[in-house]
């Protein structure tokens, strides 16, 4: 079983801040995925920015989409 984003916001370094269902904060460094394929895209700042919530998980306008269950489990806990 995995939890669904409900909330994604981009911030400095690459980095994620997401909300998944069950209201758990954690941040997501997407570091290590910007030398691969189609993530390559997202080292232009805009695009990575422009990152949303797309069903349970998230997604760029160049179709990028990481899977929820990875999301949550290489996060690390969140507290602003």
């Amino acid at each position: 079983m995995y939890l669904a984003v409900k909330e994604v916001k981009p911030i400095d370094n690459y980095k994620l801040i997401l909300t998944f269902e069950n209201n758990e904060i954690k941040i997501f460094d997407m570091n290590p995925y910007l030398d691969k394929g189609i993530f390559q895209e997202l080292k232009d700042e805009n695009l990575f920015k422009a990152v949303r919530v797309s069903f349970d998980s998230i997604e760029w306008p160049n179709e990028a989409d990481i899977d929820p269950e990875t999301l949550y489990e290489d996060s690390i806990s969140y507290s602003n």
